[in-house]
């Protein structure tokens, strides 16, 4: 669901975003990434805000809702990897972080 991936995003940014930077993060087009803001104002998850440094740019911030709704979400997401790590050993969960850690590192970039 797109406007979920937006409001992940958006609860994992420091700062506002614009449009632009919501369509590159969630992987759709300019247009789509418009509607999607226009839906999650609509839902009360997004406000919109003037950038202050660019009268043309309108920036994206989660409102309380959105916060909520992100939150939610992010418990749901790590419910199943908390249980599947339960049995774990901290020596094991350390492991495993490193070689994700490498795994990642190590990942052909796509935009090359």
């Amino acid at each position: 669901m797109a406007i979920a991936r937006a409001v992940d995003f958006l609860g994992r940014s420091t700062k506002p975003v614009t449009v632009s930077e919501i369509a590159e993060e969630i992987g759709v087009d300019q247009p789509r990434a418009t509607r999607l803001v226009q839906q999650g104002v609509s839902r009360g998850l997004f406000s919109r805000e003037a950038d202050s440094d660019d009268a043309r740019r309108t920036l994206v911030v989660l409102t309380d809702h959105g916060r909520e709704f992100s939150s939610r979400l992010r418990s749901e997401r790590r419910a199943p990897l908390d249980a599947a790590l339960a049995n774990f050993s901290a020596e094991e969960k350390e492991s495993l972080a490193r070689l994700l850690k490498k795994l990642a590192d190590n990942w052909p970039d796509r935009s090359r």
